[in-house]
């Protein structure tokens, strides 16, 4: 079992910008894909980002790509959301997700990652 924490919501007015940061523990915490996953009220949980260990390849949903970006420091077990542009529809609260086994390169469904952050929220007023 990964645990996850996150830490960087808060407020930001529309065109702003906000760092998330996960943290991972465990004896699998280095393995497989990190992500993040977010959902807004009344909507699904939707997949935003998701990074490899392995190769470092990303993956982005289509409605974040050219404005969020994914990056790992491995050494600190940390992975990075920079989200610029930020628009009111990104309102929502986001999870950091992990699975040792797995390996993103497209959409993946929440049931496909096995440990879930605790979620921060993020808040993007007009």
């Amino acid at each position: 079992q990964v645990q996850l924490v996150e830490s960087g919501g808060g407020l930001v007015q529309s065109g702003g910008s906000l760092r998330l940061s996960c943290v991972a523990s465990g004896p699998t915490a280095g393995y497989g894909a990190i992500g993040w996953f977010r959902q807004a009220p009344g909507k699904e949980r939707e997949e935003v980002s998701c990074i490899n260990s392995s190769d470092g390849s990303t993956f982005y949903a289509d409605s974040v790509k050219g404005r969020f970006t994914i990056y790992s420091d491995n050494a600190k077990k940390t992975v990075y959301l920079q989200m610029n542009s930020l628009k009111p529809d990104d309102t929502a609260v986001y999870y950091c997700v992990q699975d040792p086994d797995l390996y993103c390169e497209g959409y993946s469904a929440s049931g496909d990652f096995h440990s879930w952050g605790q979620g921060t929220q993020v808040i993007v007023s007009s």
